[in-house]
């Protein structure tokens, strides 16, 4: 309220740990954090609905609910730092997308502070709620720009007690879509996660963070979480379909990580080999990728949703466009989701290699229908870029809701719209 009496702009920020600046200020702004917001208000043990403050950690939030059964239905390699606030303020994706969904259907309800100081409470713990607009969906993805998020009610699945990870190698990426689709077919209401990376992905992460990978030799890797309530059930599934896709040739190697034996033994007769890893070993590989190449020099970073059948060309035609301009190329990402993060690295910032880059991944990807940011945001590195993936219509009705709920401007300014 003293802010928009004195016509102060303000920037929220949370753990601070996005990729396209959205909580960083640009020039002078008040930056308002939520780290001491960071109170578990309640929690229903039959509902399994959550209460608490924007400013929690999603781990710490995550071991809490763990405690009592449940689970976050949100997963990221954040997940250490970054608050539930800012998840939700910028509709993070992350790892458990494709079980749970986004969180525009399971944030139930939100309390934010407005431009002028006022409380929008619309912290309801209703599943179903059909009585007029559902303005918290207005914040949700708005990246602070039309209100500070101060509490989030979300609902919470029970915690799986059967969980499995399978680590598998495929020799083309055509293999590893055939791979996802026998693996939707087979594996069905368990799947909770098929991610997939490509060689150059584990080259850094093996060179760079001194981690071992257990399988070796292929072009593309992909990991697969199963998750269930029967272990007995989950066991057979999964023995099935690893036996299918090993028998078909569409994986070459592979190895688990369950804490059960009796699935080691079935699947040691796939597999040449397998290691006895723990989930978290193998999950590592995948959540650690980003850590590798900041050591790679400097990194050009792309978040891109696209078809899922053509994820994987934006890859191969960047490579292809720049050539030895760049020292690696690479691409991994929610195969489930069609998300796809492409890096590019060079030893050093070079305004022509970015010039190389944008607007040629934006170009690329308006022509294939996808969109320039399928989860972290616009912020203010991707704002100027919004029209590749919206009608021109839908901007101008944007820059209207913002007209309207921040009139002064003085929310996050700079960011998410042109």
């Amino acid at each position: 309220r003293y802010c928009y009496e004195k016509n102060l702009a303000v920037t929220p920020q949370g753990g601070n740990t996005g990729l396209v600046g959205g909580s960083v200020p640009i020039f002078d702004e008040i930056i308002l954090s939520t780290a001491l917001m960071n109170r578990i208000i309640s929690f229903d043990k039959v509902s399994g609905i959550l209460v608490c403050q924007a400013g929690c950690i999603l781990e710490k939030l995550n071991e809490y609910v763990e405690e009592q059964g449940f689970t976050m239905p949100l997963d990221l390699g954040a997940k250490g730092s970054c608050h539930i606030g800012g998840n939700v303020a910028t509709n993070a994706g992350g790892l458990r997308l494709l079980r749970y969904g986004s969180l525009r259907g399971t944030v139930l309800g939100l309390e934010v502070v407005l431009a002028d100081g006022s409380v929008l409470d619309c912290l309801t713990s209703l599943r179903k709620d059909n009585t007029g607009y559902d303005l918290k969906q207005l914040f949700i993805g708005s990246e602070g720009t039309l209100g500070v998020i101060t509490a989030v009610s979300i609902l919470c699945p029970q915690k799986p007690k059967a969980v499995n990870l399978a680590f598998l190698g495929c020799q083309s990426f055509p293999k590893v879509l055939e791979t996802f689709r026998t693996c939707r077919a087979m594996l069905g209401e368990i799947l909770s996660a098929f991610e997939f990376m490509d060689e150059k992905c584990m080259e850094l992460v093996e060179k760079h963070l001194k981690l071992s990978n257990p399988v070796t030799g292929s072009p593309f890797y992909v990991l697969i979480e199963t998750s269930g309530s029967n272990s007995t059930h989950d066991e057979e599934k999964l023995n099935g379909f690893l036996e299918r896709v090993m028998t078909s040739g569409l994986v070459t190697d592979g190895t688990v990580a369950t804490d059960d034996k009796k699935i080691k033994a079935k699947v040691l007769g796939l597999f040449g080999f397998l290691c006895s890893l723990v989930p978290q070993a193998l999950w590592s590989l995948r959540e650690r990728i980003t850590e590798a190449l900041t050591h790679d020099g400097c990194v050009y970073k792309y978040d891109i949703s696209l078809p899922v059948g053509k994820l994987y060309d934006l890859v191969m035609d960047m490579g292809a466009r720049l050539g030895q301009s760049a020292k690696n190329v690479v691409g991994y990402g929610h195969l489930g989701d069609g998300n796809l993060h492409l890096n590019i690295t060079s030893e050093s910032y070079s305004h022509s290699l970015l010039a190389a880059i944008e607007p040629f991944v934006y170009e690329w990807t308006a022509r294939c229908h996808g969109s320039i940011s399928a989860e972290h945001g616009l912020g203010f590195k991707k704002k100027q870029f919004i029209e590749y993936s919206k009608p021109r219509e839908a901007v101008r009705l944007m820059q209207r809701f913002k007209a309207m709920l921040d009139p002064k401007g003085i929310l996050n300014p700079y960011k998410t719209l042109p």
